[in-house]
């Protein structure tokens, strides 16, 4: 019937409204990393802003910035503009891990 096909179609307007929204939430959150990872890194050989995760985690600024600092650093290394080791990151024992900005 024709009135669940324009449900569906609504339906799926709204979904993919919210994808765009989170991914758009997701590229800010990205930009602010970007800006706190040049605040609190340092230069490594090839030039690239380098920052341990620890330091990241630690700082009182990104801790109010970033409500969940791992997934901003998984959506960053998945768009490539961070890198680090391993697929996921723990405070603790991830503290010595390098975050990379590419």
């Amino acid at each position: 019937s024709e009135h669940s096909t324009t449900e569906y179609k609504d339906q799926y307007q709204i979904i993919y409204c919210i994808v765009e929204m989170n991914n758009e939430a997701v590229l800010e959150e990205i930009e602010k990393l970007k800006e706190e990872m040049a605040r609190l890194g340092s230069q490594n050989a090839d030039g690239k802003t380098v920052v341990k995760f620890g330091v990241l985690f630690n700082d009182e600024r990104c801790a109010n910035i970033f409500e969940a600092l791992v997934g901003t650093l998984r959506a960053a290394k998945k768009r490539k503009i961070v890198s680090f080791e391993g697929e996921m990151l723990f405070q603790g024992q991830s503290d010595d891990v390098d975050i990379i900005l590419l």
